[in-house]
């Protein structure tokens, strides 16, 4: 009779290894860098001998042992940086959390006491987890708030009383039940499986009808100019939707006719904050830049996002302007299929920073993050780790880490396979590396990738995110990304297999070629 076991599911972090590192040895780990910097440039300030005098060779060999001891403390210093960052991050997201679990139960148990038509009332203003143990039509249901969740009590409050609900169903493949729904690894009677995943396709089901629409739209064009004319005017006329459009757009209106005053719009940073709390619907008018400047808006949760096409390529605009009161209208009526997109989370960890806190400001990303060598001439010197393990030194242009939403822009370029958006993972890209053998790597959503600029880099590296806010990187610094855990969510026009495939179909022409002949030579 075979033994059975149990599987543990473990996080690469040690439990107290990161935080005591953290905490004691900062201090020590920044004399150790300025003495490796002294020693280098010790190094630097002895001048060519002509003696062959053997106790200077050995001496010269012993300040180059010290420099490359040192060398390593400074990077075991920035390893316990990350570590400690991704430990506070995980502190604040299981805090979120617990604050939201609780007023859930507090919102379940006043459902219990109220009437049907009072219960109907109450759903449309607070969303609830909707789960279904044995479904008929093998659906798994999740709420708006389990996916695009908000971590500030207040805020959600606000969502409470402005916010429209949905839930998300995961279509299960003619299963008759959805007990397995989540379990994706079987280890009973002590034999491993693995169960097919029941997330086939995503829906979303609204709750309570939408009452705010955001749209965003590209600027310094006619056509999209004169559409959202029309798009707001209907929106307004014939759904009685409330209006958020961007300051400059609602200036555009104005000058259009004095009857858009209904228009809304926001005036500083921390009214964009807010948006979340307020908007039911996102719509964006553009290409897949407009796609990335609207969720860029947004630094935590993200409403469901309507793409329509009036730009290039459009592998993540896959509605059509030309229809789009259809669109609308079977979007506002659901349910309607959409592709979740995660995000990157990424933030710089100084060499001069003096504790695990001194971080800069997190850069949550759609499409990639990118780090290059600017305008200087030298090779790109890059040391990346994939959690607490060495991966390579990147010498070359640069490297991209992409989501799978990027991996047909700046990556797919650069030399990297096309991913399906919704296979969660991490895109590892070289740029022009100076070597035959670094092919491109795809890692899985769960790691942490910290990229570091080491000391005895001939130059500094720069890094942007999405193409926008770049900032330099110095010998020392270094750049922490992970999967953040707040996706954006893009309604689908058939579903998403089917958009993706005709995306790099129309917008690469891809594998596209004259069909061979069918007269000629054949096997006998």
């Amino acid at each position: 009779m075979s033994s059975t076991y149990k599987l543990n599911h473990t996080d690469s972090f040690g439990n107290g290894d990161a935080k005591s590192l953290a905490e004691n040895g900062f201090s020590h780990l920044t004399s150790l860098a300025q003495s490796e910097k002294a020693v280098q440039e010790l190094l630097l300030q002895q001048t060519p001998m002509q003696t062959t005098d053997d106790h200077l060779i050995e001496f010269s060999e012993a300040l180059r042992t010290v420099a490359k001891a040192l060398r390593g403390a400074a990077e075991g210093k920035a390893l316990a940086q990350a570590e400690a960052a991704e430990w506070k991050r995980r502190y604040e997201l299981e805090r979120s959390k617990n604050v939201e679990l609780q007023h859930k139960e507090l919102s379940n148990g006043v459902c219990a006491d109220e009437s049907n038509s009072q219960r109907i009332e109450h759903l449309a203003k607070s969303p609830r987890l909707y789960a279904q143990e044995n479904s008929s039509n093998g659906m798994e249901r999740i709420c708006s708030h389990e996916v695009l969740q908000d971590g500030g009590f207040n805020s959600f409050t606000n969502k409470l009383k402005r916010k429209a609900s949905f839930k998300l169903s995961w279509g299960c493949k003619g299963m008759a039940n959805d007990q397995h729904k989540k379990e994706i690894v079987s280890f009973e009677r002590g034999n491993i499986s693995t169960a097919e995943r029941s997330s086939k396709q995503i829906s979303l089901t609204w709750e309570s009808d939408p009452q705010t629409v955001l749209i965003i739209t590209k600027p310094n064009s006619t056509s999209v100019r004169v559409l959202s004319v029309d798009m707001v005017r209907w929106l307004r006329t014939q759904k009685g939707l409330n209006i958020y459009v961007e300051p400059r757009v609602k200036e555009e209106l104005l000058s259009e006719s004095s009857s858009f005053n209904f228009v809304q719009t926001w005036e500083d940073d921390k009214e964009i904050s807010l948006l979340h709390t307020k908007v039911d619907l996102l719509i964006t008018l553009g290409g897949d830049g407009t796609v990335l400047w609207a969720a860029s808006m947004f630094k935590g949760p993200v409403p469901p996002i309507v793409p329509f096409s009036m730009g290039s390529l459009g592998f993540m605009t896959p509605f059509h302007s030309e229809q789009y009161r259809d669109c609308l209208e079977a979007v506002l009526k659901g349910p309607i299929s959409i592709t979740l997109r995660h995000r990157l989370q990424c933030h710089i960890i100084r060499d001069k920073a003096t504790n695990e806190y001194e971080t800069e400001e997190t850069m949550l990303v759609l499409n990639e993050v990118t780090i290059d060598r600017g305008i200087s001439s030298y090779l790109t010197n890059l040391e990346c780790y994939c959690d607490n393990s060495f991966v390579t030194c990147v010498q070359g242009d640069g490297l991209i880490l992409s989501t799978t939403s990027g991996s047909t822009a700046y990556s797919l370029a650069a030399g990297g396979s096309m991913v399906h958006p919704q296979v969660p993972g991490i895109l590892f890209t070289p740029i022009c590396p100076h070597s035959l053998s670094f092919r491109p790597l795809i890692l899985p959503e769960h790691v942490t990738v910290r990229v570091q600029v080491p000391f005895n880099s001939r130059s500094s590296a720069w890094v942007s995110f999405d193409g926008k806010d770049r900032k330099q990187l110095e010998a020392g610094d270094a750049l922490v990304c992970s999967m953040a855990p707040w996706p954006v969510s893009t309604a689908c026009q058939v579903e998403s297999t089917n958009d993706f495939l005709r995306s790099i179909h129309d917008g690469l022409h891809w594998n596209l070629r004259k069909t061979q002949s069918a007269d000629g030579p054949r096997d006998t």
